[in-house]
């Protein structure tokens, strides 16, 4: 039995999630790539013109694939194209759409009534015409992925020189312009099968100072329970309801204001790190979902009795890495903490004031938050990174 995976970059979601979680359930999988030459060479990799559905389907049909699932934001929509006419379970397409077209989700959210955010399009080559009530504002891509390209400005004057940054790199690309949503952010993780639809709790975010909204931080923090009847509904309105989805929000003056969905599973490792706080095999249930069985088939605690803490080491300045602790594991008493490498040592890169600036992952698990917060400040004190400009 094949599983088949579409994929742009390698990812660890793919490379120590899904793919050893897919040996585990006793199915052979491949990857589905449009760059084949970037991905380890022991992982089973097949080229194809991955945001075409047709192409996907003539990948795949030829030997009856059991399951068919990705976890990119730029593939959603053109996987769940393929799955359907594969006759496999899949994600709605349309969901998949609206999820990654952020206007046209803000449209399908204020048409259910559950909130209204003013906001802005601005096709490539437009000048940018916001209403100057507007600002504070955010501008981001239209189809975008996390903090890439995402700015706050405070005016006309600094949208305009960032909508020029953004086309200096990217001209091609369509952007949004809408209110600053203020208030702490934080995160909405779910499983569903298409009937139910499970919440895996939440993380409350720290961000760094602005412009950028680079996440530094995350706490295990699972929304109240007013806060989840309200996302879910939001969900609803986008048609989201099977496989993972990561979901960002803020609460400001006790109302849920939504940020984004993005139809996939929570990214930058904390996908693994959910894994571990659970104590279950979340890459093995996402599959399984794909493979049509149902929710509550899978082994999901209604609770957990355990605390995270992460933290992103990011890099402040552009230049080379040229120190850097590498993997490390270790136990302080009942908390298990570890460092995961994010950059290489002796790569060169830009400082971007996104994901794109981290260095290493750092995460803490353990049954009290005090203790957690304390070994992982301690485990971080004995850690250096050097850049070289």
């Amino acid at each position: 039995m094949r599983l088949y995976l579409t994929a742009l970059n390698p990812t660890d979601a793919v490379v120590e999630g899904l793919l050893p979680a897919a040996s585990a359930l006793g199915l052979s999988a491949t990857v589905l790539t449009d760059r084949p030459a970037e991905w380890p060479a022991d992982v089973p990799v097949a080229p194809c013109a991955v945001r075409d559905p047709a192409a996907v389907v003539a990948a795949t049909a030829p030997t009856r694939p059991v399951a068919l699932l990705s976890n990119s934001d730029h593939l959603q929509e053109a996987t769940a194209i393929a799955a359907r006419q594969l006759g496999l379970p899949g994600k709605d397409p349309d969901a998949a759409r609206l999820c990654k077209d952020k206007a046209a989700a803000r449209r399908a959210i204020a048409a259910a009534g559950l909130d209204l955010v003013r906001t802005v399009t601005i096709d490539p080559g437009a000048v940018p015409e916001v209403p100057a009530g507007m600002f504070p504002a955010v501008v981001k891509p239209r189809a975008g992925v996390a903090s890439e390209d995402a700015y706050l400005v405070v005016d006309p004057a600094e949208l305009v020189a960032r909508v020029t940054e953004i086309r200096g790199r990217r001209p091609e690309v369509a952007l949004i312009v809408e209110e600053y949503l203020a208030g702490e952010l934080r995160t909405f993780e779910t499983l569903g099968d298409g009937n139910a639809l499970a919440s895996l709790g939440g993380w409350r975010t720290g961000l760094g100072p602005p412009p950028t909204f680079t996440e530094e931080s995350l706490s295990w923090s699972p929304p109240a329970e007013r806060e989840s009847t309200r996302l879910r509904a939001c969900l609803d309105a986008l048609g989201v309801g099977f496989g993972a989805c990561h979901t960002e929000y803020v609460v400001s003056e006790g109302r849920v204001r939504l940020i984004e969905v993005n139809y996939r599973l929570i990214g930058d490792r904390m996908d693994l790190i959910l894994a571990e706080l659970f104590d279950v095999p979340l890459f093995e249930h996402v599959i399984r979902l794909h493979l049509g069985e149902p929710l509550s088939a899978l082994d999901l605690p209604a609770t957990v009795d355990r605390y995270a803490q992460v933290e992103y080491v990011c890099a402040d300045r552009p230049g080379r890495l040229v120190t850097a602790p590498g993997r490390v594991e270790a136990v302080d008493g009942d908390v298990r903490l570890a460092c995961h490498p994010l950059r290489e040592v002796g790569r060169v890169a830009d400082h971007t004031g996104t994901n794109r600036d981290y260095l290493a992952v750092l995460h803490a698990v353990g049954s009290d938050e005090g203790t957690v917060r304390q070994s992982l400040a301690a485990f971080r004190r004995d850690l250096q990174w050097t850049i070289v400009a």
